[in-house]
Parts: structure tokens; sequence; C-alpha cells
């Protein structure tokens, strides 16, 4: 049942509202991981020489291309990282807008209801973005400890949290804070199942930048599907 929530999502990644949220998740994406390769690439070579002698080797013009060099990596590897956190940021910004279209497609019966304040979204996402980076910061040492197992040990641990909130956020829509804890405490396993799928494709560059929008969708039908 939990793919074929997620296969609902994947259909309706061409509906008109998923396009409009789509290319504005992107742009808050994309511009500041572009700020970010131009000004590492900027500071690199401001900090490294022209040029670089190396016995017997000679002289190279090493400046620019390593500086870009190593702000696009970097930008990569942080994204794995950091890309988690953002998509909550993310989805603060739009999840109304992408659990209405779904709701407008496939549970039109239900009536409209009218989100949490914007700010109010904003400042839970902004809350939860930090309780993710804190996380995964005093979970450094499990990561270096059981380094094997590192991976696992990320997406069980975010997969967690980001399928509380992704599930939170999306009941809180239709149900009082009580009745919304008691429905995912009911089916802790299958969101924490859910969440890990979601944060799998988070931690792969570019396809990271569709999965906030994938995983409120997916989430919105999960939420139904437990509801009725």
């Amino acid at each position: 049942m939990i793919f074929d929530d997620f296969i609902k999502a994947l259909r309706q990644i061409d509906d008109r509202a998923f396009r409009g949220v789509l290319i504005r998740a992107l742009i808050l994406t994309v511009l500041p991981l572009a700020v970010f390769v131009y000004g590492t690439s900027a500071f690199m070579g401001w900090i490294l020489p022209d040029q670089i002698t190396l016995p017997w080797l000679g002289t190279f013009q090493i400046a620019s291309s390593l500086g870009a060099g190593l702000g696009f990596w970097a930008a990569l590897v942080l994204s794995v990282f950091l890309m988690i956190p953002v998509a909550s940021v993310i989805v603060g910004a739009f999840l109304d807008r992408i659990a209405e279209a779904v709701e407008a497609k496939h549970y039109a019966h239900l009536p409209r209801v009218k989100g949490a304040p914007f700010g109010e979204v904003i400042l839970d996402s902004l809350r939860f973005m930090g309780l993710v980076v804190l996380v995964n910061l005093l979970a450094l040492l499990v990561y270096l400890i059981f380094a094997p197992l590192a991976p696992l040990i990320f997406w069980g641990v975010n997969g967690f949290l980001l399928g509380r909130e992704y599930f939170q956020l999306v009941a809180l829509r239709r149900m009082p804070l009580r009745e919304a804890n008691a429905l995912r405490r009911k089916h802790i396993w299958a969101i924490w199942f859910t969440g890990i799928l979601m944060v799998v494709p988070l931690t792969i560059p570019v396809v990271n930048l569709i999965v906030p929008i994938l995983g409120v969708a997916t989430f919105t039908h999960q939420f139904h599907r437990y509801w009725r």
C-alpha cells in the first residue's frame, strides 16, 4: 500500500499545481547551491596563489580550476547532508498547495480546509530543521564508530524524523493535534518506513530536488488511507 501511495504521487507530478510548486522548489534549492558553488570557487581562487611551483615538476596554474573543482564537489557532498533539513523548509513553504492538489484529484468529496498560517508553518519547519541538524551532529560519533553501517543508520534516524514531520503536518490539516498524534503512533512503523523511502533518494544529487514534493503527496495519500 505504501508503494501505491508513492506511485499515485509520482503519476501526478505533471499536475499543473505540482509543476508550479516544483519550479518554485527548484529555485529555492538550486539558487543557494549555485551561490555556494560560486562563492566557494571565488574564495578558493582568492586564497590560493596564482601558480605553484613543485620540485622537478615545474610551475602550474591551479587557482581557478582547483577552486571551481573544490566548490563543485563540496556542494555535492553538502547537498547529501543538508538536503534533509532543506526539505523541511520546502515542505513548510508548499505543503498546503501540494496537499490541496492531491486532495482535489483523489479526494474531491472532502471539504477544503484552511491551512495553518504561513508564518507558523515556516517557524515550525525551521524548528524541525534545527532538530534534524542537531540530531545528525550528535549522531556523528555513531556514524564514525559504525562506519560500514553509517548509511543505514543515517537513513533510519532521518527516516523517522522526516516521516514524523511530514505525516504530522499533513494530518494537522484535517484533525486536532491529539488525534494526529494518536493516528501517527498507531501507524508508526509504516510511517517510519515511508520516511526512509523518502530519505534514501534525498541523498542522491539532482533526484533529491523533487523528493520533498513527492514526499508530501505520498504522505497525503497515506494519511487519508489511515484516516478512513
